[in-house]
């Protein structure tokens, strides 16, 4: 059974990771999020579940408005071939969260660790970053050192890469 927003949050207090999170509608996309999340200060991202050719698993995280060019990503990471994304059967039996629901916290729930997690370091750059938690509907805000905490507690020691342009 994947773990609920709140037993996420427990892991988070656990390892004296500061947390706070807002409830608002479902939301699916970029432009929806924007549209309700107010003034929540920080970093606002988008996650991409992608598989390889040979369907290794990865996460993307990156700032919202950031220009991912996928068809030339494989080669930066070192990935076979190019890739495409990941099915909402395969989020859900590694990640175990729906589609417009993926998040890095998601990694909770990848206990054989097959996800690789890549973090683009343009949005590294930001001190307060926000994800949903687990479920879209809500944002939850965690500075950048809590997140590299969180990856490296459940076991995915994250790549932080250069792998976007601002959306200009």
């Amino acid at each position: 059974m994947p773990a609920s927003p709140d037993e996420l949050f427990a892991y988070l207090d656990n390892l004296g990771i500061a947390h706070k999170t807002v409830t608002h509608p479902p939301v699916f996309t970029v432009e929806e999020a924007r549209a309700l999340r107010g003034k929540l200060a920080g970093g606002h991202t988008k996650n991409l579940f992608l598989r390889d050719k040979k369907d290794v698993p990865y996460l993307v995280v990156a700032a919202e408005d950031a220009a991912i060019e996928l068809r030339s990503l494989h080669r930066l990471l070192g990935a076979t071939g190019r890739f495409s994304f990941g099915s909402p059967d395969l989020m859900r039996e590694l990640l175990g969260v729906e589609p417009g629901s993926v998040t890095p916290f998601a990694v909770i729930n990848d206990n054989d660790r097959r996800v690789t997690v890549v973090l683009d370091a343009a949005m590294m750059a930001n001190e307060v970053l926000n994800f949903h938690p687990l479920v879209n509907t809500g944002t939850t805000t965690i500075s950048r050192e809590g997140l590299l905490k969180f990856l490296e507690a459940t076991g995915h020691l994250p790549r932080i890469e250069g792998i976007s342009a601002a959306a200009g």
